[in-house]
Order: structure tokens, then C-alpha cells, then sequence
């Protein structure tokens, strides 16, 4: 008889109980830290709101409306959070603040 390596049916069982028992240790825990990413991502959304806001006051004299950023260019689009749960808002001062979207 030959001498062929390879694999046998039980060696192929081993690995593929070892890449299982990393699959299920690491699928939860990654769907765990999913909304810090996107509460990460909406605070980042703000404090780049909140730059243009302040390049528009240098600018203009005035406080603006996310409208005014959106038609000056200031800002591509009103999307509001990466995560869609909450809307970007700029109150009389210049100040803005995540708010949650109302439901309906």
C-alpha cells in the first residue's frame, strides 16, 4: 500500500468542533457591543454637526438651521445617526444635540 497523507474523518471532526466553540463564544459577544459602535458613531456624527455649525457662524454671523448646512454645503444630507434611532439638532445657540426620533 501507498503512504498518503491526509486527513481523516475524525481529524476533520476535531476542527470543525473547535472552529464551532469559537463561533459560538464570539457571535454574542460581537452583537453585544453592537449598539456602543452605534452610540460610538452617533456622538461622532455630532461633534462633526457640531464643527459645521461653528464654520457656519464664523462664516455667516448667525446661527444655522441643519437646512442652511444642508443648502450651503456644509453637509451632504440631513441623515441624522449612522444607527437611524436618533435625529441631529441645533438648538438658538449653536449647541447640537442628538434627540430620539419620535415614534409613530
Amino acid at each position: 500500500m501507498k503512504n498518503e497523507k491526509g486527513f481523516t474523518l475524525v481529524e476533520m471532526m476535531i476542527v470543525m468542533l473547535v472552529i464551532s466553540v469559537l463561533l459560538i463564544v464570539t457571535i454574542p459577544n460581537v452583537a453585544k457591543h453592537n449598539t456602543n459602535i452605534n452610540n460610538k458613531g452617533c456622538e461622532a456624527f455630532v461633534k462633526m454637526v457640531q464643527a459645521q455649525v461653528q464654520s457656519y457662524i464664523m462664516e455667516n454671523n448667525k446661527v444655522p438651521t441643519m437646512a442652511n448646512l444642508i443648502t450651503d454645503g456644509y453637509l451632504i444630507e440631513d441623515t441624522g445617526c449612522p444607527n437611524g434611532t436618533k435625529n441631529v439638532q441645533i438648538d438658538s445657540e449653536g449647541k447640537v444635540t442628538a434627540v430620539a426620533k419620535p415614534t409613530t
